[in-house]
């Protein structure tokens, strides 16, 4: 039972996802290349150059990777790999893979520098996945945030929406509008177009029956006029002929 169990527990000890450090001065030439012809899924990390320690001074500059084996790999195994075609730092299991994915770029961790999600590159195959979708709070909260904007700049047409979450909201408002809410956002834009429209409608027939009232104003002041005019004559008409 006792050799069983020791099996176990070395066994356990493998696992497929791995991380480790790259910094620029200790790396091999062409390392990107050379983990590239391994043929494993590798995820690179921006380059880290604005992280800092507790006491405030600067980190060295380093890039974080992630390697996804299609295998449990052993720690030995996984470090003789990145030790001979890189040149990074001894090699660390991954248990959350996602939050690995998200450490990357410090996106659940405020206090620490925030890199963009644009500059993380998949190598080999690699595919972030769902790693940043959100969290059905956090997808109503950014919902939110576009419903407001669209108010707020008077945006009448979705492809306005689109452009401007590519250009300033790739990381966020684009994603959500790629996949499951653009739906609700482009019935918000078409029903602030209508009620527009039935406003504008609603003026139109204001300022036409005004125009009517004001004709019909004029119409009758004239005829008033007449009738004062009229009356006017007779009386010295009257007092004419007396």
């Amino acid at each position: 039972m006792t050799n069983n169990n020791n099996k176990q527990d070395k066994k356990d000890k493998r696992v497929r996802n791995w991380t480790f450090i790259v910094y620029p001065e200790s790396a091999k030439q062409d390392w990107r290349q050379k983990l590239d012809d391994l043929h494993i899924p590798w995820l690179e990390s921006p380059l880290h150059d604005k992280d800092v320690n507790p006491d405030g001074t600067k980190k060295k500059s380093h890039w974080h990777i992630l390697l996804k084996f299609g295998s449990k790999k052993s720690y030995r195994q996984v470090k003789n790999l990145t030790q001979e075609n890189v040149g990074g730092t001894n090699p660390q299991k991954v248990h959350d893979l996602r939050g690995m994915i998200r450490y990357f770029i410090h996106i659940d961790n405020p206090e620490k520098y925030q890199y963009s999600r644009t500059e993380l590159k998949e190598h080999c195959g690699f595919d972030i996945g769902k790693a940043f979708a959100s969290s059905s709070m956090q997808r109503y909260d950014l919902i939110h945030e576009m419903i407001d904007f669209i108010r707020d700049n008077q945006i009448e047409e979705v492809s306005d929406l689109i452009a401007y979450a590519v250009d300033n909201r790739a990381d966020d408002w684009f994603p959500l509008l790629a996949d499951n809410s653009l739906k609700i956002v482009e019935s918000f834009i078409r029903s602030i177009h209508f009620k527009k429209r039935d406003e504008r409608e609603e003026q139109r027939m204001k300022e036409e029956k005004q125009k009517q009232l004001d004709k019909q104003y004029e119409h009758d002041q004239k005829v008033a006029e007449r009738a004062v005019n009229a009356y006017k004559y007779q009386l010295k008409k009257k007092k004419n002929e007396q």
